[in-house]
């Protein structure tokens, strides 16, 4: 059995739901520069050598890497327009296999490898959370296979493949808690089950209690002597990360005070 990609629900009353507690931040990525000294038209991937980017207090972690004769590399966030979701390869890693962001944006994020978020303060992971899907390039990596990959389900489509992003959450240094959020999951004992992620899918940061930062990773069934054969690659949009609360910013503020009272004039 040849397998397809099963594109999975979403729903936006669980934003609704995850922001109505408490006053949150929504990050989305329009009207990031885009193209040209950024990266490939319509892509900011980290040329500019800036080492990353800040939205709302939030920093997206950047390597870029230029070699000589034109030969360039990336990891950590890319940031991308791209719309491409039928050209299968490397040529395409910049297109989010549902054809563009979350619920019709323009501009999105793409990790590739070891990604990270750094967020200015604490943030409580019940009040946070972003919208995921596969990127093209990895989608049809996992549905057909290539030169490098497998396809996920082998030809009887039997083979329990799956590919997890890790999500991985910090506080002051601390590794805490991980999310596993499969991308695709061919583990069902019904094939008719089996899925790769094409569709922006919510993703609530709850299981990782209070954190600071967060990085990605990837965990894979097709595994070579170099790591993991599938491309490593995810999409990520409106991410919501909850305000400081009042007292948060009342300590904030007296701490503040605090410090001005404490600082001594030179001597």
């Amino acid at each position: 059995m040849k397998c397809i990609i099963i594109r999975a629900a979403t729903s936006l009353a669980v934003t609704a739901l995850a922001c109505a507690s408490v006053a949150a931040t929504v990050i989305t990525f329009e009207n990031l520069p885009l193209g040209g000294q950024y990266g490939p038209d319509g892509v900011w991937n980290g040329k500019d050598g800036s080492g990353g980017f800040t939205l709302n207090g939030v920093g997206f972690d950047n390597q870029f890497t230029d070699w000589g004769g034109g030969f360039t590399s990336w990891s950590g966030f890319a940031f991308s327009d791209h719309t491409d979701v039928s050209t299968p390869g490397f040529g395409n890693q910049y297109s989010a296999s549902s054809g563009g962001g979350h619920a019709g944006s323009a501009t999105y994020a793409v990790g590739y490898e070891a990604a990270t978020m750094r967020f200015a303060t604490s943030v409580d992971g019940a009040s946070a959370g972003a919208w995921f899907t596969n990127t093209t390039y990895a989608a049809l990596s996992m549905r057909d296979g290539d030169a490098f990959s497998k396809q996920f389900g082998g030809a009887s489509g039997d083979d329990p493949d799956f590919l997890i992003l890790e999500i991985h959450g910090s506080l002051a240094g601390i590794a805490g808690n991980t999310i596993d959020f499969p991308l695709a999951d061919f583990r069902f004992a019904d094939n008719s089950l089996d899925y790769i992620l094409t569709e922006w899918t919510w993703l609530s940061f709850t299981p990782l209690g209070t954190f600071d930062e967060i990085r990605f990773s990837f965990r894979s069934s097709d595994v070579g002597p170099f790591g993991i054969n599938t491309p490593a690659y995810f999409a990520m949009d409106t991410l919501v990360v909850p305000e400081p609360s009042g007292a948060t910013m009342l300590a904030l503020a007296a701490l503040a005070m605090t410090s001005r009272r404490n600082r001594r004039p030179a001597a």
